[in-house]
């Protein structure tokens, strides 16, 4: 429900130079659009469902989020399906001083 007080934990939690690696469902901008041109948007992002993603990421939503936190974001990957497709996704990160 918090994500800068998450990131804020994780980095307090870290020594210096240590590593951080999230994984969270994929929402890019191809992604969506492909999703909105299936004209499966509601069932996607359905909020009606119990359960389910409380927030939804980008690569660059979440790099811009542990940047703010003092992290250096060192690798993203896309995992599953084709890429820019991606179902999921892992960011590497490193806690700087």
């Amino acid at each position: 429900y918090d994500p800068q007080t998450f990131a804020m934990r994780m980095h307090q939690a870290l020594k210096p130079g240590g590593r951080l690696i999230v994984s969270t469902p994929y929402h890019g901008w191809l992604k969506n659009v492909v999703v909105a041109l299936r004209g499966v948007h509601d069932k996607h992002f359905n909020p009606l469902v119990v359960g389910g993603h409380i927030k939804f990421w980008s690569s660059a939503t979440l790099s811009k989020l542990l940047q703010n936190a003092g992290f250096v974001v060192e690798k993203f990957q896309g995992a599953c399906r084709y890429p820019y497709l991606w179902k999921s996704m892992i960011l590497s990160a490193r806690r700087t001083g």
